[in-house]
Order: C-alpha cells, then sequence, then structure tokens
C-alpha cells in the first residue's frame, strides 16, 4: 500500500508539469506497466484529480482544471517561492488579500519539511524592509481584478479620477495592461476624449460598472510597456528637465541608463541627445557623470552651475 501511495503521488508530480505524457513513457518513468499506469490515473480521478486522456497515436495524459482545487505537489524550489511570495504579498500594496495570504502561509508553512522552513524563516529574519510611513498608496484587490478582465476582455472603462492635487474627472478609456512599479499600480489605456495614450494610478481610480462595449485593440503605444510606464511617470515628476547632447552613439547610451532617466534620440552615427529630467539637479549631475563620455549642455541654468561647481570641486581634489 505504501509502494502504491507513493507511486500515485510521483505520477501526480509528473502530470502537474505542462505536457502531455503517453502511456509508456508514465510507464517508463514509474517503471510499472500501462495497466498500472490506467488504473492509478483512475485513483487519482477518484481522488478529484481531473485527469484528461486523449486517445490516438499522439493522444497521452494531461492534469487539467476541476471545479475544485485539488492538493498540490510542489517541489522543494517551488515550495520556497510560494512561500516567499506568500510574505510579500501579506505585506504587499494589494488591499484585500492580505487575510487570504496569511491563511494560505500558515497552511504552507505547517506542512514545509523543517530543512526548506529554515530557508524560508532565514530570509524572513534576516530581510530587512525599509518603512514607507503609511504614505505608500494601496490598490484594492477587486478593482484590479475588474480592470485586468477588462483589459483581457477588449472592454471600454468610465472611471472617476482624481488627479495629483485631488481634481476628480470622468474618464473613458480603452485599458491595455496593468504595469506594476514599485509598490504603485498603473494602468496604461487609450482616452478615447483625448486620442491619445495615457497612463493611470490605479489607486486613484474608481471604475464605474457596467462597463462596455467592446472595443478593437490597437498596437500599443510601445513594445516595452513597462519602459513606457517608466518614462511617462518619471517625466510627470521631473522638476528640472534637460535635452543634453552626447558625443557617443546612441546605442552606447542607451546601453548605459535605464528608462527612468530619460529616451536617447539620433543625431547621427557619433551624437545623440538625452533627454533626461529629475527631482533635484545633483541627481542629474550623477546621471551624466556615470555616462563615461563627453556631453555638452546649455540648459536649465541650475543644472548648469551645479556642473561647473562640479568640475571646480574635482578640479581641486586632483590638486
Amino acid at each position: 500500500m505504501l509502494e502504491t501511495s507513493a507511486r500515485l503521488l510521483r505520477l501526480l508530480s509528473l502530470l502537474q508539469t505542462t505536457r502531455d505524457w503517453t502511456g509508456s513513457e508514465l510507464a517508463d518513468k514509474l517503471a510499472v506497466s500501462t495497466r498500472t499506469v490506467r488504473n492509478d490515473v483512475e485513483r487519482l480521478r477518484t481522488l478529484g484529480y481531473p485527469v484528461h486522456a486523449t486517445r490516438g497515436a499522439v493522444g497521452g495524459y494531461r492534469l487539467g482544471a476541476g471545479a475544485a482545487l485539488p492538493p498540490l505537489l510542489l517541489d522543494d524550489e517551488e515550495a520556497v517561492a510560494v512561500t516567499l511570495g506568500l510574505r510579500t504579498a501579506a505585506g504587499g500594496s494589494i488591499a484585500g488579500i492580505e487575510e487570504a495570504s496569511l491563511r494560505a502561509l500558515a497552511k504552507l508553512e505547517q506542512v514545509l519539511p523543517s530543512r526548506l522552513r529554515r530557508r524560508v524563516n532565514a530570509v524572513a529574519a534576516y530581510t530587512v524592509r525599509v518603512p514607507d510611513g503609511g504614505t505608500s498608496p494601496t490598490v484594492d484587490s477587486e478593482v484590479l481584478g475588474t480592470l485586468a478582465a477588462l483589459c483581457r476582455d477588449h472592454e471600454r472603462l468610465r472611471f472617476d479620477y482624481r488627479d495629483h492635487s485631488g481634481a476628480s474627472t470622468v474618464r473613458t478609456v480603452e485599458p491595455y495592461r496593468l504595469v506594476n512599479w514599485g509598490r504603485r499600480w498603473y494602468l496604461v489605456a487609450w482616452d478615447t476624449e483625448r486620442a491619445d495614450w495615457r497612463t493611470f494610478r490605479v489607486d486613484r481610480l474608481t471604475p464605474r460598472i457596467p462597463t462596455g462595449p467592446r472595443f478593437a485593440p490597437r498596437e500599443l503605444p510601445d513594445a516595452d510597456v513597462a519602459a513606457y510606464v517608466s518614462r511617462r511617470v518619471s517625466a510627470a515628476a521631473w522638476r528640472y528637465r534637460a535635452r543634453v547632447l552626447v558625443r557617443a552613439p546612441a546605442a552606447v547610451v542607451a546601453e548605459r541608463i535605464t528608462a527612468a532617466v530619460g529616451t536617447v534620440e539620433e543625431v547621427d552615427a557619433d551624437t545623440c541627445v538625452l533627454d533626461t529630467g529629475a527631482d533635484a539637479v545633483e541627481t542629474l549631475g550623477v546621471y551624466l557623470g556615470m555616462l563615461g563620455v563627453d556631453f555638452e549642455v546649455d540648459g536649465p541654468p541650475e543644472l548648469v552651475a551645479h556642473l561647473r561647481e562640479l568640475a571646480g570641486r574635482y578640479g581641486r581634489a586632483t590638486g
């Protein structure tokens, strides 16, 4: 009986991979006959596991989705990853899932082998989270789920939106993607009234129900949606902006910056323009210093003055 139970667990572990298994393949893996495999598959079905079978030369077995969630088998790395993910979710930026995350975490940690529990507890004990002082926004899990479904089903959305000053407007958009940047969530959508792409903070919007109608999908404004949001969000918060002529090919400069720093425009084979910005000229000085190539700056005046001060300081430092 013990041998049969162990074999069933091994069979279940194989079926949980995202592929089809032929009866002969499973028989080889389990060192049993194909008849035993068929019997074991029936046992799993009686336990609530929806094992689907297809006939023919390329037929096989696959574990499908059922009406209820049966027990899952996780290997060591999967168990650690799920446990750490649940701990992060319990203190994350999505409101409404903290309690569910803690319940699932308690169940999982209860059955973790001691060797894995030690690994997970070590990460928890020696990881320090920087407190945000309660200023980081949280997103309602139901709102997030609603937006994701609208992106999937290509349905229009009307919502009330509060901007950074607290002013409220009603927007009508075609939603396309949700982007998680740090502890904030953003919706990338086509604003039908402004006929342009817009990025919205999810914690500042309140959907109006019902939604619809459906829309024909457009081409996204950038193949890298995360980089697109990063540029838009950064630019909106910049206090100082600068267009810097850089004496290097655009490809070289693009490799040395992130999307949050700015964008690069090619001038010719050996020159490009870096459109950048930051909330402080000191930050801009760091960005430019890390390029490692010659550049020319003619504004803003605060940045020019800061770079002159840096030049004098570095000159004095070298005697």
